[in-house]
């Protein structure tokens, strides 16, 4: 199950996220969404658990849990939507 997780802390790391939902069972993935620019995180995050039951005893046991002074969000992730790419889509069109 993909794992959404926000409001992390801009200095959280992977690792510091595979440890935490490691607790509840094996993580296979871990992705700190970055600024394409900058390269600094966008204080959001998706885990990758492959046992759905550990995955959501993760997602129970960590939304609004406290981690590195923040209360994270965490939910199952959704598909993201539909959108134009910014190459189809200009301000002259609007």
């Amino acid at each position: 199950m993909d794992i959404f997780v926000g409001n992390i802390a801009f200095t959280s790391s992977e690792e510091d996220l595979r440890t935490a939902f490691a607790q509840y069972g094996e993580v296979s993935a871990v992705k700190i969404v970055k600024d394409r620019e900058t390269g600094r995180s966008r204080g959001f995050a998706f885990v990758t658990m492959p046992n759905d039951n550990e995955a959501q005893k993760a997602i129970d046991s960590l939304n609004n849990a406290e981690l590195q002074g923040r209360s994270i969000r965490v939910n199952p992730s959704k598909p993201r939507e539909d959108r134009p790419s910014r190459r189809e889509f200009s301000h002259r069109d609007a």
